[in-house]
């Protein structure tokens, strides 16, 4: 995986930043998100709560359709489906979301994401289709 062009990472926006993902890759059909796996992401058993999974993974995938390479030029997406399998715990300190698309048009775009740890550990698989629209 290519680093990120830095001149194209976006400021986080208000709940990624409150979770603490951050973007560490992006170019055409892919976007890679991290996410240090810190307590107040925990659910009630002290494992990393499900919803955080469902996020890191619609996230990456809403991005790897939007790649546009300038910033004046951005593209954004709203998601129309979501579904999340839960394969294992994460093992690690850091949750790794990859998105990848996987086909659509203009208008639409269908995509994949792979949930990982830092340790590698598959912690889940994601598929999303998403309605791209104009930046505002």
């Amino acid at each position: 995986m290519p680093p990120i062009d830095p001149a194209l990472v976006e400021d986080p926006y208000p709940f990624q930043q409150h979770m603490g993902a951050r973007i560490t890759g992006w170019s055409e059909g892919y976007a890679r998100f991290e996410l240090p796996m810190e307590g107040f992401l925990m659910n009630r058993y002290g494992i990393l709560h499900g919803g955080v999974h469902s996020v890191m993974a619609d996230t990456c995938m809403g991005y790897c359709g939007c790649y546009t390479g300038d910033l004046a030029n951005r593209k954004l997406a709203m998601t129309l489906n979501l579904s999340v399998n839960f394969l294992s715990q994460p093992k690690g300190k850091v949750l790794i979301a990859e998105g990848r698309q996987t086909g659509g048009g203009a208008k639409t775009f269908f995509a994949e994401a792979l949930i990982s740890d830092d340790l590698g550990t598959e912690i889940a698989r994601a598929t999303g289709v998403f309605r791209v629209r104009a930046a505002s």
